[in-house]
């Protein structure tokens, strides 16, 4: 159940031009953010496989720390150049290359650069339920997920959904959505907890 929610952050037509517009000026206007969220992932059948909740910030570019509180503890930071992953049930700490580790993925699609459109092909799917929908289908076949969408209100991005190849829907929710205010370059350093176990790939 873990490397579900882990895979949510490792993976990687014509667009009407004010869904378009929407993404890239959140990500133009954007420097940083910080949210709470909730995490559902379901199986094929809509079937609920999983629940957790917990907050995320990012400063772009390429610096993001996702924290999981419920139902287990653990950091996912993007130092600029290195992808930490710290599981505190297990005391382990995986740290590879950021540039390897993410591609085409929604933490490269929020952190990275303004240029979404080398990574990923965008469809408009229009308004539905009051959000306006992006599909961003990643134009690489070496990434986790098959399909994208992001849904924005007037105040900016509100969700994700996630598909990956075996057909399971990751949906993120995101509340109090705070952009453009300080945040601590701390926040995007991370130091193994002493005697965890570090794994490097």
């Amino acid at each position: 159940m873990k490397r579900l929610i882990l895979l949510m952050l490792l993976a990687p037509g014509a667009v009407s031009a004010s869904t378009l517009d929407e993404l890239k000026a959140f990500l133009q206007q954007t420097t940083t953010a910080r949210a709470r969220f909730a995490q559902m992932v379901l199986d094929k059948n809509l079937k609920m496989l999983q629940q957790a909740t917990g907050t995320m910030q990012f400063s772009r570019p390429g610096k993001f720390r996702w924290e999981y509180d419920k139902p287990y503890e653990q950091v996912i930071v993007g130092d600029g150049s290195k992808l930490w992953i710290y599981d505190k049930d297990l005391n382990q700490v995986t740290v590879r290359r950021l540039d390897r580790a993410l591609g085409a993925s929604p933490a490269a699609l929020l952190a990275g650069s303004n240029e979404i459109e080398k990574s990923y092909t965008l469809i408009s799917l229009g308004n539905q339920e009051g959000l306006d929908w992006l599909e961003a289908v990643p134009k690489t076949q070496d990434t986790a997920f098959e399909k994208i969408r992001l849904g924005f209100s007037k105040s900016g991005l509100e969700a994700m959904e996630l598909r990956d190849q075996f057909g399971q829907i990751t949906v993120i929710k995101f509340s109090t959505l705070e952009r453009n205010t300080k945040v601590s370059p701390e926040a995007f350093r991370f130091t193994p907890p002493k005697g965890a176990d570090v794994i490097s790939e």
